[in-house]
Order: C-alpha cells, then structure tokens, then sequence
C-alpha cells in the first residue's frame, strides 16, 4: 500500500501541475482528473491492466487536445504511465503502448500546432530507457520461476531422501532386533530351560539366582526388540525431525535454537506431541495469515525443568488479532499438562510462546 501512495501521490502531483498551468477550462479538466484517478484506482486489482492504461492514456490525451494550451505537464503524465506500466505488462503490450503514447504526442502536436523536437526525442529516450529496465524485470522474473522450479524439485528430493533414510534405518533395525530375537532370545531360553533341569537334577543345588539373572536378561532382551521395532521416538529429537520435515515439505525456513540442556529434557510422547503441535500451527498461521516465509522457533529450558518455547515471524500488514480455533485448540491442550502458552502481537512481529512441565 505504501508504493501505491507514493504512485497515487506522483500521478496527482502531476495532474495538479497540468490543472494549475497548462489548463484552460479548470472545472473540466478537474473531471477529467477524477476520473483519471478512478481508473488509476483500479490497477490495483491487477486485472485487464493493459486496458486501464490505454483508457487512461486516452483521458490524457482529451484534456490535452480539449482544454489545454499547453503540453508539458500531459508528455510527462504520459511518461509517468509509461513508466508505471513496466512492473505490470509484457514487453509486447510494451511496445504497443510505446507507439500509442507517441502517436498521441504527434497528434496533440499538430492539433495544438506546436512542434517540440526535445519533448519528443525525450519521449523516445525514455521509452528506450524503460524497455531496457523491463527487460530487466522479466529477466529476473524468468530466474525466480526457475529458482523456485529448482527450489520445488530440491524439497521433493529432500523429502525423498528422509523417506529412504527412514526405510534404511528401519530396515537395518528389523534386522537387529531379529537377530537378536533369534540368536541372544533362544539362547537365553535355552540357558533358562538348562537351569530348570539341573536344578531338578541336583535339588541340593540352589540355581534361583542363576535363574533370576538369566531370566532378567531375556526380558531385557525382549524390551529391546520391541524399542528397534517402534517406528517413533521420543523427546525433542523427535520434535526437531518432525519440524524439519515440515520445512521440507512447506515453502518456509525455520530458524531453530536451542538453548543449553534442551536435548535432555525428558519430554514424553504425548507431550511432544503437544510441542510439535503448537510449533506446526504457528508455521501454518505465518504462512496463511501473515505471509511470512521465515519463523523463529526458540527451545529452553526454566529453572525448574520444565521446557519453555517461543515461536514468532515478522508481520507486514496490521490486522487486528483475534485468537483462532487452532491456538485455541493448543492452549487447551498445554493446559491439560499444566503448561501455559500465549499469543501476541507487537508491531511488527507475531510471537507464541509458552511452557511445557516435564
């Protein structure tokens, strides 16, 4: 909106201009001026923008032939739209408006019977000028639509290969833990069903702790096959995998840092659950409602062990805030395990933040 000001701001400046000296029937040319500034209005809906500039240069050049003696301050209001036109049109529609603007500069040159060569060549060097710099800005746009193309495929290369890494590693822990079902398992049973003979063999013989230890480390055993086999961990590893992938999969970048001793907080399951959560909410709040393709996310650890976490991202427009259902849903559920969290706005950033006991 600031651009459009200063733009809306430059057009009026100059049409006040026309309206002041060159003028001969103010009270038209102030209509005129309305509705020029009407039509100005309405680029900023970005649609059939090439027929907003050709109406609005066709209201110039009225006043310029209908109720002006002179043609300064018309020329310049044509080169302004020119050069106003260079962010929203094709380098062909360009051209098209090129030739116009300089047809109706000879025209209300010989309707007026004045002939100014330098305002002329002046046209033509901007013209020339702005061609140059709307090459410019296609080029660069042409580079960003790859970058993002490259960008895309990089994601779903990256999201590919969390996905293979994940396969590989649970691959490779199936196969320890059916190792170790198959070889340390049976052979602890087997040494537990021996000890159960001799000591039948040789009742005199006290084996009982023997046979404690034996059958301590065959369900220390089994403890462990089934850790390999789960397919989730627990903690703020898990958390910090899930945001990452997160990332991948969103056009956003996350700032993570974390404070000393966060990596050891005891965090449970349904607790990380709860962080991650909260964390996913705010990405998707900065990305639907703030436009904003950065977020802060900062992990400590209080005083008495419970686990604090602020989220922010920057905001570029004022809205006035109201809690959503989302947040709503999450201060709920950080209440149910006695946390707190919070949202707020400052003036120009977002924040969540909060605490999670462990």
């Amino acid at each position: 909106m600031k651009v459009f000001g200063l733009r809306l701001g430059i057009f009026l400046g100059i049409w006040l201009l026309l309206i002041m000296v060159d003028s001969e029937f103010i009270s038209y040319h102030i209509l005129i001026c309305a509705v020029a500034l009407s039509l100005f209005f309405f680029l900023t809906f970005k649609r059939s923008v090439m027929l907003l500039y050709m109406l609005l240069l066709l209201v110039v050049f009225i006043g310029a032939i209908l109720y002006t003696d002179g043609i300064l301050y018309s020329i310049v209001l044509l080169w302004f739209l020119l050069w106003d036109s260079l962010h929203r049109i094709s380098i062909r529609m360009y051209y098209v408006l090129t030739a116009i603007i300089l047809l109706g500069i000879l025209m209300i040159m010989w309707i007026q019977e004045t002939y100014q060569i330098g305002l002329l060549i002046s046209t033509i060097a901007i013209a020339i000028s702005g061609y140059f710099v709307l090459k410019e800005i296609h080029q660069k746009e042409y580079y960003r639509k790859i970058y993002h193309e490259l960008l895309n495929e990089y994601r779903k290369l990256k999201r590919m290969n969390i996905t293979l890494e994940n396969n590989a590693r649970m691959e490779e822990r199936t196969k320890i833990a059916r190792d170790m079902h198959d070889t340390v398992g049976h052979r602890l049973t087997a040494l537990i069903m021996r000890l159960e003979l001799l000591s039948m063999e040789h009742p005199s013989i006290s084996l009982d702790t023997l046979k404690e230890l034996a059958s301590e480390s065959l369900e220390d055993t089994r403890q462990a096959v089934k850790t390999l086999q789960l397919d989730e961990s627990e903690g703020i590893a898990s958390v910090i995998h899930l945001i990452r992938k997160l990332e991948a999969e969103s056009h956003i970048t996350v700032q993570f840092t974390m404070k000393k001793g966060v990596l050891n907080v005891p965090l449970s399951n349904d607790k990380s659950v709860i962080l991650y959560r909260i964390i996913q909410e705010a990405i998707t709040n900065a990305m639907r409602h703030a436009n904003s393709r950065e977020v802060n996310v900062i992990l400590s650890k209080s005083a008495d062990g419970a686990l604090t976490f602020e989220i922010s991202n920057a905001i570029f427009e004022s809205k006035q805030f109201e809690l959503g259902f989302g947040l709503r849903n999450m201060k709920e559920r950080v209440v149910e395990v006695n946390g707190t969290l919070n949202a707020y706005k400052l003036e120009k950033r977002f924040i969540v933040s909060g605490r999670i006991p462990v």
